[in-house]
């Protein structure tokens, strides 16, 4: 399968383009790509499938936002490489995007020989949003997640259209199917032809004369549907992805709305996030700072043993490389950080303060910071740098 190309390649438009200069790049391209002008060429309607995917995604500053910081991983499998949007046909794309088109503009070239396909099919589905908690693992390795959703759902008893049977389903009159009215109007400057959507049946194409007894004529009914999401490793807090078609169904057959997942993070017990790095405070006895120690450490996917050299100071900070989280729009990985605190004794015996204070007086228990030994503000910077 060939990988996605920038959608900002694909339109020809540079990343800091207005959303009126992509409005206007995606008209020029699906005009040259439009089916109409390239009867019978699958080339030219994938161009044209891709190109609406494209402005799908920038022409919503939501989408261009998560696009811009994630690529095209940031909409998650929803919108894979089966098509615009994972789903959607042409039909959804002149029902979405045919006013980027005019009215006029394939009725004046062609002669409306695209007159069925500009029929706007019912009414959009709206969107849905759903919250998908996700533990340390789970972020770091992906994970697919089965959700039930409650939601609105075709109507299996009239398959969309809400009529009653096929019977009750007629050609409109006012538009002969098409969807359109064209009108001529006589001008000093000649014949002028407009096309605007059959107020009849609002660009459908048909009129019911019976509505379905289940949907009451809608199209569609209120129930649910188990939906498998597959979620990407390196997501992170208050990230979204978009299932494009997964939404509510459309009324009377329209395209059905989208479903955004909102990733929330479970809190570690012991581990921290800090981007894709991973911060785990290690507490240590004064002993063990002094003489070294092995002790092991919790991670992401179970524990590592780590060796405390003798003489190591509180504040210290060591690296597991590679044991943080993957980064979502690459093959790097996190680390994981882990500072030492070197534990003080909150209360000692009589004979434990005996034993300090002749300690105390000793030269090796006074500070004697080695030069090249690195402040607090120093070791964060080089820690996150």
């Amino acid at each position: 399968m060939a990988s996605k190309r920038d959608y900002y390649v694909v339109l020809e438009v540079q990343k800091t383009a207005t959303g009126e200069e992509i409005k206007k790049a995606y008209r020029k391209i699906a005009m040259k790509y439009h089916p109409d002008r390239n009867p019978g060429d699958k080339q030219a309607e994938e161009k044209f499938k891709e190109a609406a995917e494209a402005y799908e995604v920038l022409s919503n500053p939501e989408k261009r936002a998560k696009y811009d910081r994630f690529g095209h991983s940031a909409f998650g499998p929803g919108r894979g490489g089966g098509g615009f949007s994972g789903g959607m046909n042409m039909e959804d794309i002149f029902s979405q995007f045919g006013d980027i088109f005019g009215d006029d503009v394939f009725g004046s070239f062609f002669g409306g020989g695209r007159s069925g396909g500009r029929r706007s099919r019912g009414v959009r589905g709206s969107n849905l949003r759903v919250r998908i908690k996700l533990n340390y693992e789970e972020i770091a390795k992906g994970v697919t997640k089965t959700i039930k959703v409650k939601k609105y759902v075709t109507c299996n008893q009239c398959h969309g259209n809400g009529a009653k049977d096929s019977s009750s389903l007629q050609t409109c009159n006012t538009c002969g199917g098409s969807g359109q009215v064209r009108r001529v109007q006589h001008t000093f400057l000649g014949q002028m032809q407009t096309v605007t959507t059959c107020p009849e049946c609002n660009g459908e194409g048909t009129t019911i004369t019976a509505k379905c007894p289940q949907c009451k004529g809608e199209g569609r009914v209120y129930g649910e549907e188990n939906i498998t999401i597959d979620i990407p490793a390196g997501v992170s807090e208050g990230m979204q992805l978009s299932m494009s078609g997964k939404g509510n169904a459309g009324e009377r057959g329209g395209a059905p709305g989208d479903l955004i997942i909102l990733i929330e993070e479970e809190k570690h017990p012991h581990l921290q996030r800090e981007g894709n790095n991973v911060a785990y405070d290690l507490y240590i006895s004064f002993t063990d700072a002094v003489f070294g120690t092995q002790t092991e450490v919790p991670t992401i996917d179970g524990r590592a043993k780590i060796k405390i050299p003798a003489g190591t100071q509180s504040g210290k900070i060591f690296r597991l490389k590679g044991k943080g989280f993957p980064s979502l729009d690459s093959h790097s990985k996190g680390d994981q950080l882990i500072q030492v605190n070197v534990w003080t004794p909150q209360k000692v015996s009589d004979e434990e303060k005996a034993a300090l204070e002749s300690l105390s007086k000793s030269d090796n228990f006074k500070p004697h910071p080695d030069k090249n030994e690195k402040g607090f503000w120093e070791k964060i910077r080089e820690t996150f740098s």
